[in-house]
């Protein structure tokens, strides 16, 4: 069983910076494909940003691209979210997910408030 852990979520002034940190716990690691998604109050948790196993390409919803950078390392079996620019709307629960094939694990979410 996968197991993933997330880090670095706090509270932030609008237009500052985090950067959240996933660490999974499996030698496979670099066999999975790994996103980071979000859950405002209210709202339906949505994908933010993905990046595949084996190439490293990476996908972004329209609502950060520009602002937020996810990246792996591989050697230290973690995903990260680098956050800029900040903004309110951003506030939200960050989860990490591990996708192969039809199998999808989730960390237990980080909290992200952005406010002043």
């Amino acid at each position: 069983q996968l197991q993933l852990v997330e880090s670095g979520g706090g509270l932030v002034q609008p237009g500052g910076s985090l950067r959240l940190s996933c660490a999974a716990s499996a030698f496979t690691f670099s066999t999975y494909a790994m996103s980071w998604y979000r859950q405002a109050p209210g709202k339906e948790r949505e994908l933010v940003a993905a990046i595949s196993s084996a190439d490293g390409l990476t996908n972004y919803a329209d609502s950060v691209k520009g602002r937020f950078t996810i990246s792996r390392d591989n050697a230290k079996n973690t995903v990260y979210l680098q956050m800029n620019s900040l903004k309110p709307e951003d506030t939200a629960v960050y989860f990490c997910k591990a996708s192969r094939g039809s199998r999808g694990y989730w960390g237990q979410g980080t909290q992200v408030t952005v406010s002043s």
